[in-house]
């Protein structure tokens, strides 16, 4: 058994609910939910829009254990909407379908957020991944998400898979972190020293109404208020299984890298959030066809460069997490494009947006 037990992955995905003829987003009536608790039980749940189906892993001791899972809650959620007349789709954003047309789920939480956030809630119809590493406490967490918060522009810049928002090419590689943008308490978080000092920044909002409890912070990366984890919540839900697993594995070794070096009395260098902000806005502008910054040499590097540079950073974690085949993916996605470049690149070929959400249904139970 490792001695990273601690460390275990859990994995969330939110996918979208397709009409197989117009392909346009469309309300289950919350059928598929109702049907998948039947076979997962609470491992499928509804999301805010109707037209939106959410799945979570349980607790993973290994990324392989991880892929069994979630290659199992995208099969069953797939046969499911089949079997109801629907078909169902990983990406960020939809390429054609309004946010305007969509049911909002009867629940009283969401209409709460609703009745606060107004539009902004209204028109969040976008689809993340969110990755839960376990932590061996909340100290440790608090220091693994100062120092993880630099490497979140690099892994969101594969996972970028929203280039287009209601039939419009938008220019971005992600366009859905400018959607979520609208909410407040998004995007990369704040340091905090300790563990308790983040308690008393999230006791302050509670105090004051601006929130009833820590899960309205919506941050890119977070200290999860009841799980024991940190949560990875930057990334867009990839088109792919092997995606969602390379990503997922990527985070935990960057988790358990920073976790040695601060065993070892070495830690990685805290850069504020305004500098990181400044990557995190060009790999949602241009994925991994670009140059992000590297702030130790003051200078603009190669993107996909960095992302190497990354994957050596980790290297010495990688066989004893057991992952090196499954971070190979991350070859292919520096070869191949993100799901965003292989959207624009059959947008191109096709020139038709039903076309664009075809291909996305097809890749949701492919490999790479």
């Amino acid at each position: 058994m490792s001695k990273f037990e601690t460390f275990t992955i859990g994995i969330e995905e939110e996918y979208m609910v397709i009409d197989p003829v117009s392909k346009e987003l469309v309300s289950h009536e919350q059928k598929i939910v109702v049907e998948g608790q039947k076979i997962i039980h609470e491992k499928v749940k509804a999301e805010m829009h109707q037209a939106v189906v959410e799945v979570g892993t349980d607790i993973c001791s290994s990324v392989e254990e991880a892929r069994k899972d979630i290659y199992n809650l995208r099969r069953t959620i797939h046969e499911i909407a089949n079997s109801l007349g629907y078909g169902v789709g990983a990406a960020g954003t939809h390429p054609f379908s309004t946010w305007r047309k969509q049911l909002i789920t009867d629940n009283i939480r969401y209409k709460e957020i609703v009745n606060e956030m107004q539009d902004a809630a209204r028109s969040n119809l976008i689809f993340g991944l969110h990755v839960h590493v376990g932590m061996p406490s909340r100290e440790m967490a608090i220091h693994i998400a100062n120092s993880a918060r630099y490497f979140l522009p690099h892994v969101f810049a594969l996972s970028t898979n929203s280039p287009f928002w209601e039939g419009r090419d938008t220019g971005f590689k992600s366009y859905r972190t400018k959607v979520f943008d609208k909410f407040p308490r998004t995007g990369i978080p704040e340091y905090f020293d300790s563990y308790s000092a983040y308690e008393s920044y999230v006791n302050l909002l509670i105090k004051t109404n601006c929130i009833d409890n820590a899960k309205k912070i919506w941050w890119d990366l977070r200290v999860h208020p009841f799980y024991g984890t940190v949560e990875f919540r930057i990334c867009d839900v990839p088109l792919t299984v092997d995606e969602t697993i390379g990503l997922a594995a990527l985070f935990q070794c960057i988790c358990v890298k920073l976790y040695k070096l601060r065993a070892a009395n070495l830690n990685f260098m805290i850069y504020p959030r305004t500098l990181i902000n400044e990557n995190k806005w060009r790999a949602s502008r241009y994925g991994i066809d670009d140059k992000l910054i590297d702030f130790g040499k003051e200078q603009e590097v190669n993107t996909r460069s960095l992302i190497l540079e990354l994957l050596d950073f980790i290297d010495d974690v990688v066989d004893e997490l057991g992952c090196r085949d499954t971070l190979k993916v991350i070859h292919k996605i520096l070869e191949n494009g993100t799901g965003a470049d292989r959207q624009i690149k059959h947008y191109a070929e096709n020139k038709n947006y039903q076309s664009v959400m075809s291909m996305i249904e097809s890749k949701f139970l492919d490999s790479f």
